[in-house]
Parts: C-alpha cells; structure tokens; sequence
C-alpha cells in the first residue's frame, strides 16, 4: 500500500527544497522585472488584450495545480518532493506581488512584498529544522539562545541599514514604475 504520511526525515527535505525554490523564484522574479522596467532585456509580460497579467496569477494556478495534485494524485514520494519544488515557485511567484494584492492599485515596489517573504521564508527554514529540535540537550539550548540574541541583533541592524537603502531604492522604483510600459 502506497505511503500515505511523510516520514519526519521526509518533512526536513520537502521543507529544503520548498525554501529554496520560493527564494530563488523570489529573487528570480524581482531581478526581472527590474531589468524589464529598467529597459535592460525586452518586455517579457504576458498581455491579454492591454491586460497585463501578473506573476502573482501564475503562482495562484500553480499553487491551485499543487493542492489538487496532492488531493487527488499518488501519494508517492517522488511526486511529493516535485509538488514541494512547485509549491515553492508558486508561492514566489505569489508573494513577490503579495503587497500589490494586498495594497490594490498601489506600485510593484513595496514594502509589504519583501516583509511577507521574510516571514514566509524564516517559517519554512523553522518547518526545515524544527524536527531536530527535540534531541537537543542543554548546552545545545544555551548556544542557540546566544545564537538567537546575536542573529535579533544583526536583524535590527540590518533593518535599520536595509531602511536607509530602501529609501534610496524605492525613489529608483517609484520612477521605474512611472517610466515602465503600461500594465
């Protein structure tokens, strides 16, 4: 009878590789559109009739094609570690857009994308390493908690450089938006 349940040592890989397709796909996706709105390659959107049809749509079928190919496909190993590299993408696809969905008729360049992926992305990498967490002894729980206090406080700071960046950048974005081809 074909597996029905992922193993735990499954849940770890499926984990891996759903982070690295749904960062690549994020990165993926904003380097191209900034070298389409910089004029750098060619107009690569899909148009239907003056309708441009955004990313975020092709990450939602994706995601769509992925929840029915696991209710309703064989539950096999190889088939769940090729949803999990298309789940991946579908959600890069999506959450690259997630602040234009979420702000409607606001600009590609906001905020609210970058911080829904970083969410996203530290909730899969947590998924990646949560399953080894019950075999940690107590100097194991104090590293981390050092680990943990060093990694909040290089966040901060790199939040607070990420903010004066951002301001450079989003002036640079707002005028690509106002120079790019209409969507």
């Amino acid at each position: 009878m074909p597996e029905t349940s992922p193993a735990p040592l499954l849940l770890p890989i499926l984990a891996r590789q759903v982070l690295l397709a749904f960062l690549l796909t994020f990165i993926a996706a904003r380097v191209t559109v900034y070298m389409i709105m910089a004029r750098d390659i060619p107009d690569l959107y899909l148009y239907s009739g003056q309708t441009h049809v955004h990313h975020l749509n092709y990450g939602i079928f994706m995601l769509s094609a992925v929840g029915a190919g696991l209710l309703f496909g064989p539950p096999s190993l190889r088939w769940r570690r090729w949803a999990a590299t298309l789940y991946g993408i579908g959600m890069g696809l999506t959450y690259d857009e997630f602040g234009m969905g979420l702000h409607l008729g606001g600009g590609y360049w906001q905020r609210a994308s970058w911080d829904a992926v970083g969410v996203l992305a530290a909730l899969f990498a947590l998924i990646w390493v949560s399953w080894r967490l019950r075999c940690l002894a107590l100097p194991h729980w104090l590293m981390g908690s050092v680990v943990t206090v060093a990694a909040v406080v290089f966040a901060v700071l790199l939040v607070r450089s990420f903010s004066c960046a951002g301001a450079r950048f989003q002036d640079r974005g707002r005028m690509l938006d106002a120079s790019s081809p209409p969507q």
